[in-house]
């Protein structure tokens, strides 16, 4: 039995298999594994996630009880729950995906979407059956009074069934998306939204990147629930309950990214990137192709710079890293599309013989990445909501003198926001401005606001982030 254990949809390693049947392990990927790979295996915390592919299935039905570690695998302590792929795929892509997802990132095209009928509903049963199997593990495996941090947007129900299976846990959720206000929230049916919340509201601690995201959940609490709100104190009190409202900005554990950073395969991919671009200036972003990271309106932005200021043609390389997301779903494979179509445009009008203007690539390199920070000039971050961003945090950790041109809706903002040249992420010509200005930066600033990121991006780093809301676990209320 667990003392401490923490519950994603993805978890710190993922598998491939071969024609031959050969089972190959690699690291996870998104921003939560990162943050939390490291600290959970250094502490023995046990991690509970949902197999994602049919190489992780097929790893699970090896493993005594879903149970890599006991397995042979190097992962620290893990269970992998391997939940039917048909409910897998409506629970994660129908609905955490194309509608929590949404939501919470106000992505709809409000004139279509959403349309909630009978296809919908049928969705949301196989949602709560995967949060039921990820409860009902979490029950099994918990020693009495463990501590449970259940993670994000995928297992929003989760707190509610496992307090129903387990009183005597305690239950942490954290919320590594924004939080939609009341009037965005309440386009879900009543009684999908009234779940969602209840469900966060059977954890003891529910948790939030910044201070505008809990907000908006106790907005949604009291409009929605007629729940009581102590805005000040943080507390939500329904049905009896009370439950506490945490801010935890998660950051970055500088000396290991920097280690990582400093190993071989990163220097060659510097060696590489140096001699495609040569001594030019180098305009860094590096993202996911997901709707909310508003890469199109900064390849326009990039664009209207180069229009704007010839003397920069011949002179600066704009490096765009945009990693495949969620190509399940045709909006993502659309936006993919209109990416490649934009980059491609800005290479048609403005490239020639000795001149690359825009580097795209879409095939996910994490030491590639790496090597990207540590050369660039500008780091550009323009989301149109995000709950945090870490790029905007590891960027300037690995780049000596990056400007970062900051979108004022990503969480990092609020922490970030004041060394940063924030821009609004629709206006494209005042980006187009910031990247300018970012380039023009005096040396003497430049490497202030750097030293000045750096201490602020790192003032939480993973290890303290789980610590601050197992501590808070310690104090629930009664």
């Amino acid at each position: 039995m667990n003392s401490v254990l923490v519950a994603s949809n993805r978890g710190p390693v993922s598998f491939t298999v071969s024609d031959d049947g050969v089972l190959t392990m690699k690291r996870g990927g998104g921003g939560l594994v990162s943050g939390l790979s490291g600290v959970t295996k250094e502490h023995g915390v046990l991690w509970v996630c949902a197999a994602l592919s049919d190489g992780d299935r097929s790893a699970v039905r090896l493993a005594p009880g879903g149970r890599l570690d006991h397995a042979g695998y190097d992962t620290g302590a893990l269970r992998m729950l391997d939940i039917p792929a048909a409910t897998f795929h409506r629970a994660y892509n129908a609905v955490a995906n194309s509608t929590l997802w949404f939501v919470n990132h106000l992505l709809y095209d409000i004139p279509n979407a959403p349309s909630f009928g009978a296809r919908f509903h049928r969705e949301w049963e196989s949602y709560r059956d995967y949060n039921g199997a990820f409860a009902l593990a979490l029950a099994e495996e918990a020693a009495h009074e463990a501590r449970v941090m259940v993670q994000d947007y995928h297992l929003t129900l989760t707190p509610a069934m496992l307090r129903a299976e387990r009183p005597d846990l305690r239950i942490a959720h954290f919320s590594h998306t924004p939080w939609a206000p009341p009037e965005y929230f309440s386009l879900l049916p009543d009684e999908v939204g009234r779940e969602v919340l209840e469900g966060i509201l059977g954890a003891d601690h529910a948790g939030f990147l910044t201070g505008r995201w809990a907000g908006a959940f106790m907005d949604c609490c009291r409009s929605l629930l007629g729940a009581e709100v102590d805005t000040a104190a943080r507390t939500i009190t329904h049905e009896g309950r009370t439950t506490r409202v945490g801010v935890h900005g998660l950051g970055v554990d500088g000396e290991a990214l920097c280690d990582r950073a400093a190993e071989p395969d990163v220097e060659s991919h510097m060696t590489a990137l140096r001699e495609q671009v040569g001594d030019r200036r180098l305009i860094v972003r590096i993202d996911r192709t997901e709707l909310s990271k508003n890469i199109v309106r900064g390849l326009h932005a990039y664009r209207e710079f180069l229009a704007a200021h010839p003397e920069w043609h011949g002179r600066v390389v704009h490096l765009a890293f945009a990693y495949p997301s969620r190509h399940d779903l045709p909006e993502y494979r659309e936006y993919t599309a209109t990416v490649q179509r934009c980059a491609q445009e800005i290479e048609d009008e403005y490239a020639t013989e000795d001149w690359d203007p825009l580097i795209l690539n879409v095939n996910d390199d994490y030491p590639r990445s790496l090597a990207a920070y540590r050369l660039a000039d500008v780091l550009l971050v323009n989301p149109i909501r995000d709950g945090m961003n870490l790029v905007a945090k590891e960027g300037p950790i690995l780049s000596p003198r990056a400007a970062l041109v900051l979108s004022r809706e990503a969480g990092a903002a609020a922490e970030l926001g004041g060394h940063a040249l924030l821009v609004n992420p629709y206006d494209v010509s005042g980006t187009a401005a910031a990247l300018h200005e970012a380039l023009m930066m005096p040396e003497e600033e430049r490497v202030r606001r750097r030293d000045e990121l750096v201490a602020a991006a790192t003032a939480l780093p993973p290890q303290k982030w789980l610590s601050a809301q197992l501590d808070a676990l310690d104090d629930r209320p009664a």
